[in-house]
């Protein structure tokens, strides 16, 4: 998991709007890699934090409140403290998310909370931008030592075939991925179905065998 929080002054928004930052996901790769670079010196300060699966896993809350507690790590370590922070919420509650976040502040801001943040505020596209390269940048390295691992989304039919042979070959997932992750229970739970039916099936046949 990868957080960015960007300040930025809201004579630069302008600038970056003319650079053809908007949400990540809507950019290609390429596109986020050349942007990154022409993102960072017009922002007043920016922070990120790398949060690697065992971090995650050993959480003592929620993935929320786990959320929570570093958007505010990341706020916190701002030099540069914003007077309007635009949060892309995770809870399913906008306000209360934003609410969280404010209790746990060491400043004074004013916050705004959304769903879908980071394709309705700059600020927030060029924080998820941030976000996005660095961890696309992190993907690509575990790719040297794993081979090909997809995007690491459960929505990726890669991501999951790789996970899938690893635990084949291994008997266990590899160290690379939080265990608390719900793809992890279905795809264990598929490979040892899978598993039941063919000893079931090698069962029959000896029987079948045998009854000749």
């Amino acid at each position: 998991m990868v957080i960015a929080a960007a300040v930025v002054d809201e004579k630069n928004v302008p600038k970056l709007e003319e650079l053809g930052v908007k949400d990540s996901k809507k950019l290609t790769p390429r596109r986020r890699e050349r942007l990154f670079g022409e993102i960072i010196p017009l922002l007043d300060d920016y922070v990120i934090l790398e949060l690697w699966p065992e971090e995650i896993d050993s959480r003592a809350g929620t993935l929320n409140e786990f959320e929570v507690e570093n958007f505010v790590r990341a706020l916190n370590s701002l030099r540069v403290k914003p007077d309007v922070i635009y949060v892309d919420a995770a809870d399913v509650k906008e306000a209360r998310f934003g609410e969280e976040i404010g209790a746990k502040l060491n400043f004074e801001a004013e916050i705004i909370a959304e769903h879908r943040a980071d394709d309705k505020f700059v600020p927030v596209s060029a924080a998820s931008i941030l976000a996005k390269v660095t961890r696309d940048r992190a993907i690509e390295k575990l790719k040297e030592e794993y081979g090909e691992i997809g995007s690491g989304y459960p929505s990726d039919p890669r991501t999951r075939k790789f996970l899938e042979e690893y635990y084949k070959e291994h008997g266990d997932f590899p160290p690379i991925v939080r265990r608390s992750w719900k793809t992890l229970r279905k795809i264990e739970e598929k490979l040892k179905a899978e598993m039941e039916v063919r000893k079931s099936k090698k069962g029959q046949v000896s029987l079948d065998e045998f009854l000749k």
